[in-house]
């Protein structure tokens, strides 16, 4: 399109825009920088990394989920002689009583023995010296013994006495076993009795007759015979008991009695 303006006037108008300010050439028509564009332009992608599968973990069971009693009888039936049910309770990891004990207390006295006492669970004494009875009740416990001819130096099957607990690992602070420690040791405790072979049980304190009879209240109990695992078992008051209350010990007397009647008699 041809212009109205001759050289002059046009190099005039020029120099008058270039005095405004103006740098650049201006078109024929308005630019409106304002409107949008009619395609939104393209945004380069984000390369995005694939997901790669971790790696499957091994499932760890929650202590909670393990059957204590049924890994206690598993172990417990594969001992084939009483090393062997020692080293069962050394290698079972499930007892939380065996991570605060100094030491294992399995038994003492002879194996073989007519008579079996099973008492409770080991005090301060017995957890230093790794076994049962041996402090003041244990001492007591050997003049009740002696009284009817028994004793657990005795080398005689007829004389000698073999003797355990049913927890082999001290409780914190001498507290008394709870339910489900007595019924994880249980396996232990049957299979003990299995090979140790007894005539008679003497039952020691209210948790022996809970591990053995499945019965609580000693001060009931206690002078009548029962059979537990398949044996004449006799219920009696805990030494540590008659230690605190001396006026029991006529009745456990005519208890020991009792034991003397009945393996005189052959059990």
């Amino acid at each position: 399109m041809e212009s109205g303006l001759d050289h002059r006037s046009a190099r005039a108008l020029l120099e008058w825009h270039m005095a405004l300010g103006a740098d650049e050439c201006i078109q024929d028509s308005p630019i409106d920088r304002y409107a949008l564009p009619d395609t939104a332009p393209a945004v380069a992608r984000k390369a995005v990394a694939p997901v790669v599968a971790e790696p499957q973990r091994p499932q760890i069971v929650p202590m909670a989920q393990v059957d204590t009693v049924a890994e206690a009888e598993r172990a417990a039936a594969g001992a084939t002689d009483l090393a062997g049910l020692r080293a069962a309770l050394e290698g079972f990891e499930h007892c939380d009583l065996k991570r605060g004990a100094r030491n294992l207390v399995f038994a003492d006295g002879m194996a073989g023995a007519r008579v079996m006492v099973v008492g409770e669970a080991p005090g301060r004494d017995e957890d230093l010296e790794g076994r049962p009875f041996v402090g003041q009740a244990g001492q007591l416990l050997d003049r009740m013994l002696a009284a009817i001819g028994l004793a657990r130096e005795a080398t005689d099957r007829e004389a000698a006495v073999y003797i355990t607990n049913v927890l082999p690992w001290r409780p914190p602070q001498n507290r008394d076993p709870d339910a489900g420690e007595i019924a994880m040791m249980r396996p232990f405790l049957e299979r003990h009795i299995a090979l140790a072979r007894p005539d008679v049980l003497i039952l020691m304190g209210n948790h022996a007759c809970d591990a053995l009879l499945q019965r609580k209240g000693i001060l009931r109990l206690r002078g009548q015979w029962a059979e537990a695992v398949g044996l004449p078992a006799m219920p009696m008051t805990h030494p540590a008991y008659l230690l605190r209350n001396p006026a029991a010990k006529r009745e456990a007397w005519a208890d020991l009695l009792a034991v003397q009647a009945r393996l005189r008699e052959g059990a």
